[in-house]
């Protein structure tokens, strides 16, 4: 299920750079000090929201896996760029492969 979103990845009164579009998937992440199973709320090809109740510092670098389906899947580093306690984090992606951009890109257009 896609949907536009206009919510901002750095906060409530900042501009996204990219177009984000609602994503509900599991997410999974390795990081230094946590490792588990989220889901996504949105996702852009600058990074996304993971719904979590695992605290994951601003800083932080996680390692995520995004299956889509038909077997496609987005595995990329992500930086935590804002933390909600509790409820979640925004993650911004570091040096998204030119085949990762494609899927996601590809997934933004099915909206």
């Amino acid at each position: 299920m896609i949907e536009d979103v206009e919510e901002s990845l750095d906060g409530p009164d900042d501009r996204r750079r990219y177009d984000r579009a609602r994503l509900i998937v599991d997410v999974y992440f390795d990081g230094k000090d946590a490792t588990g199973v989220a889901s996504t709320k949105d996702i852009s090809v600058g990074g996304f929201y993971m719904n979590t109740q695992a605290a994951l510092p601003e800083g932080a670098t996680l390692l995520v896996r995004i299956p889509l389906g038909d077997g496609r899947q987005i595995i990329a580093n992500a930086e935590v760029v804002y933390s909600n306690p509790a409820r979640g984090v925004g993650l911004r992606f570091q040096n998204l492969s030119d085949e990762n951009r494609t899927l996601i890109e590809s997934e933004l257009g099915r909206g």
